[in-house]
């Protein structure tokens, strides 16, 4: 894993992508923290596309926006998960089995 501290991203399942804040920082290098961890995980095939990502953990808006313009390119559907609904909903697809706003497990 990348040296960053203030955001950790991993691949669990092999469909999830857990998120979550580190040591405390401003937006602008969450974002830079971010989008190194991502692309490390591409550079390593670890993230390497397919037809379903699901997004679990904590984002500050600026946050979720760079990871969903990264993983976006490499998957069909990016689902991400709702705590009140216990369910992921699909916010991108760009397929015919799910539509934004799909509830799925």
């Amino acid at each position: 894993m990348a040296k960053e501290k203030t955001y950790h991203i991993t691949l669990e399942e092999g469909d999830v992508l857990r998120v979550g804040f580190g040591d405390p920082a401003q937006n602008d290098q969450i974002v830079r923290d971010a989008v190194a961890r991502l692309d490390e995980m591409v550079k390593s095939g670890e993230l390497a596309g397919g037809s379903l990502i699901k997004i679990n953990g904590p984002a500050s808006l600026p946050v979720a926006i760079a990871i969903g313009h990264a993983v976006v390119h490499l998957y069909e559907v990016v689902a991400v998960f709702d705590p009140k609904l216990g369910r992921y909903v699909v916010a991108v697809s760009h397929g015919d089995k799910y539509r934004p706003g799909d509830l799925i497990d």
